[in-house]
């Protein structure tokens, strides 16, 4: 059962991380970059909590709490950059 929940998340996942990838690839705007970087980092989050959740360990929780922290500042900081650039 564990190898086909793995599986499972990780084709979930993976194309997840592709469309975000397409998404900041041919984004036509400075915004659709942000949020299709902020989702690649989201899935990032989403696939180090599954593989903790999985092996049942936690080690790996200050590198969730640092990369949520990084995703955040980040877009915030780039939305206020975007918005002083509109005329």
């Amino acid at each position: 059962m564990n190898t086909v929940l793995v599986v499972i998340l990780a084709s979930v996942l993976s194309v997840a991380a592709l469309l975000a990838v397409v998404r900041l690839y041919r984004g036509p705007s400075l915004l659709d970059r942000v949020i299709a970087a902020d989702m690649l980092l989201a899935t990032m989050v989403g696939a180090i909590g599954a593989e903790a959740a999985i092996t049942r360990h936690a080690t790996t929780l200050p590198v969730l709490v640092v990369l949520a922290l990084l995703g955040f500042v980040g877009s915030v900081s780039l939305v206020r950059f975007a918005v002083r650039q509109q005329p």
